[in-house]
C-alpha cells in the first residue's frame, strides 16, 4: 500500500470501492472484489470491514455465494477517530491475524485428534472382528 492512510481514509476507500463495484457489476460487492480494486490484502480488507460493520457503516450478510457488502450508514465513518495512525491499525491487524492463526491451530489440533480417534476406533473394531472370526 502506498501513501499515508489512517483508518478514517481507508474506511472511505472501502466504502467507495463498495459503491464502484456495485455500480460496475450491478451486484453487491465482495471482499475479494474490494481487494482487487484497492490492491489491499484480504486480511486488511476483512479487518476494515469488520470494524466498519461494528460501527454500523456496512452490513455483511453471508449468502450462498459468500459474503456480500452493503452500505448501511456511510455517515458512520465520521465517528471514526481521525488521529488513529497507520501503526495503530497495523498493530490491531497483527493482533487480529494472531488470534485467527491461534484459532486455526486449535482447529488443526482438533482435526488431528479426531483423525487419531477414528484410526484407534477402526483398529479396535478390526481387532474385535479378528477375535470373533478366530473364536468361531
Amino acid at each position: 500500500m502506498t501513501g499515508d492512510y489512517d483508518f478514517y481514509n481507508m474506511a472511505h476507500l472501502v466504502v467507495a470501492a463498495i459503491r464502484v463495484l456495485e455500480h460496475q457489476s450491478g451486484q453487491p460487492a465482495t471482499v475479494e472484489g474490494i481487494c482487487r480494486k484497492l490492491s489491499f490484502s484480504l486480511d486488511r480488507v476483512n479487518f476494515i470491514c469488520h470494524r466498519l460493520e461494528k460501527l454500523g457503516v456496512i452490513e455483511r450478510p453471508a449468502g450462498a455465494h459468500g459474503d456480500r457488502l452493503f452500505i448501511r450508514d456511510h455517515l458512520g465513518i465520521e465517528r471514526i477517530d481521525r488521529t488513529e495512525t497507520e501503526s495503530q491499525l497495523d498493530r490491531e491487524l497483527k493482533q487480529f491475524q494472531a488470534s485467527r492463526s491461534h484459532l486455526e491451530e486449535k482447529i488443526n489440533t482438533l482435526r488431528k485428534k479426531q483423525a487419531h480417534r477414528k484410526k484407534d476406533l477402526f483398529a479396535d473394531l478390526e481387532s474385535r472382528l479378528k477375535k470373533e472370526l478366530q473364536g468361531d
